[in-house]
């Protein structure tokens, strides 16, 4: 069951109107942000309701990143939350000038580490694509948290995607 047809990214909630450009909402449709991408997929991959197109803003992707990444990443979280989330804050926005902090609601060691650590699954997407969801992915060029050309490489056999010149992980201006 389809809990709800948006899902925030790491430390935030309520970001949807970020998107407002793009997002489509219907009942048939989910979209999620980031970690919240990974959270629509899983959703959506394991429901038996119909889903006709799910949206991926900048998902999170560190598949591509290494063990040693990934480790510094959680290691600097543990040592201290608060910068790491104002560092994390700020290169989301990277290159515009838009305030998220209305949006801020700290993530946790637990959702960093599965985020960090989640890999996209190719057979996963062939199976949502056998059930008819279309899927469309959107990235920024100027993404500072993920490799955004890694990613466009690697769903574009499966998904519609956008790479936006000019924008950030948060996909605005």
């Amino acid at each position: 069951m389809i809990s709800k047809n948006y899902h925030s990214g790491f430390c935030l909630e309520n970001e949807a109107e970020l998107f407002n450009e793009f997002i489509i909402e219907n009942d048939f449709s989910v979209s999620g942000f980031s970690y919240g991408a990974i959270k629509a997929f899983e959703e959506v991959l394991n429901s038996s309701q119909r889903v006709d197109k799910l949206q991926l803003f900048s998902p999170a992707f560190f598949q591509t990143k290494d063990k040693k990444f990934k480790r510094m990443q959680l290691m600097f979280y543990k040592k201290d939350e608060t910068a790491y989330c104002k560092n994390f804050l700020e290169n989301i926005t990277y290159p515009s000038n838009i305030d998220c902090s209305e949006y801020f609601n700290k993530g946790t060691y637990d959702e960093l580490e599965q985020l960090i650590n989640y890999e996209w699954n190719e057979d996963k997407l062939k199976v949502l694509i056998e059930k008819g969801v279309k899927i469309e992915v959107f990235l920024g060029a100027e993404d500072k948290i993920i490799e955004a050309l890694m990613a466009k490489d690697f769903f574009m056999k499966y998904a519609t995607v956008y790479f936006i010149k000019d924008v950030g992980h948060i996909l605005n201006k």
